[in-house]
């Protein structure tokens, strides 16, 4: 039996995928797989992909006729995977060796659906370590509590699929796909399905993944209209968040952390296409005029003056062109 299936979307990243390839022989066992997950790349990267479903043990690989973006890629990685176990790595990341051994002993010791992990973010020659924003580590608990406060940094916040091991009962009951079709901002949806609908998690203070930032070919250095679809991501956080049985509990860290996603994007508003930068505007003042006003008020009052300032100013942008 497959005890874990690891699910690694590439797109473009020949001058990456080797070394990402690397750290998935250190830490092959003869019970894991690699579910290798091409997304229609024009580079190089099929050819080395190609290359290593014959010399990475457990490697299968999977292409994509057309392009789908990460949330379908992994998608696909998901229906694919045998393991009792799942989890995740992107296609210009890396491991230390080893790691994905302790992965496992830590699901197997804890027992619960999932668990999170710190990881190292890694920018050019810098180094830095992100935790996971729980503070009882290697103790199992209720993933809704780990949701709120709503004026702090919490788990749903550290949206990194890959920063974690996840149950295969999650697939079963259908909480482990994400939103096909969504190019960036895939990871908010799932983490907050996750924390209001699975039963028991844990954080553990394992570091063991690689996080590169900064790649050219990365949607978050990239400026076109993809980037908007964070706005798809969390207009869909708010509607199933409106509909859990905590809502009035909940509402206010889901308008809350959409606004602050909102007022990121206006901030560096000037590494968009000019055209998408008008789209940016009116889509998102569209946004703040589809969340519960009530809770909107009392998000932007807890907000600093000059982001509650902006952001009133955009809801009161007419209406015009704001279709998606």
């Amino acid at each position: 039996m497959v005890k874990l299936s690891v699910i690694v979307p590439f797109y473009n990243v020949q001058q990456y995928a080797p070394d990402t390839l690397r750290s998935l022989k250190a830490n092959a066992r003869e019970d894991f797989e690699f579910i290798l997950v091409d997304d229609c790349s024009r580079d190089g990267t099929p050819e080395i992909l190609a290359r290593a479903e014959r010399e990475l043990p457990g490697a299968v690989y999977v292409r994509h006729e057309q392009n789908g973006g990460l949330a379908t890629a992994r998608n696909t990685g998901i229906d694919r995977a045998r393991g009792e176990y799942l989890t995740f790595l992107d296609g210009d990341d890396w491991l230390a060796p080893g790691y994905f051994p302790q992965l496992v002993a830590a699901m197997e010791e804890l027992g619960c659906d999932f668990i999170r992990t710190d990881h190292v973010q890694c920018t050019a020659r810098s180094r830095t370590v992100n935790r996971v924003p729980v503070g009882r580590r290697n103790v199992v608990m209720d993933p809704r509590e780990a949701i709120l406060p709503a004026d702090r940094s919490t788990s749903v916040d550290y949206a990194y699929a890959w920063a974690g091991a996840y149950h295969r009962r999650l697939v079963d009951k259908g909480l482990l796909h994400f939103t096909h079709g969504l190019r960036t901002a895939e990871d908010r949806p799932w983490i907050w399905k996750l924390h209001r609908e699975a039963e028991s998690f844990a954080a553990v203070s394992m570091l063991g993944v690689f996080y590169r930032r900064g790649v050219a070919s990365s949607l978050t250095q990239i400026g076109d209209v993809r980037q908007l679809d964070f706005i798809r991501a969390f207009d869909q956080v708010i509607t199933e968040t409106a509909q859990d049985r905590d809502a009035d509990q909940l509402l206010p860290k889901a308008v809350r952390t959409y606004c602050a996603i909102i007022s990121h994007h206006l901030g560096s508003i000037e590494r968009f296409e000019p055209a998408v930068a008008k789209k940016l505007k009116s889509m998102s003042a569209a946004a703040l005029r589809r969340m519960p006003q009530d809770v909107l008020d009392e998000a932007l009052d807890s907000m600093d003056l000059q982001r509650a300032t902006k952001l009133r100013r955009l809801r009161r942008r007419p209406a015009a062109g704001a279709a998606a």
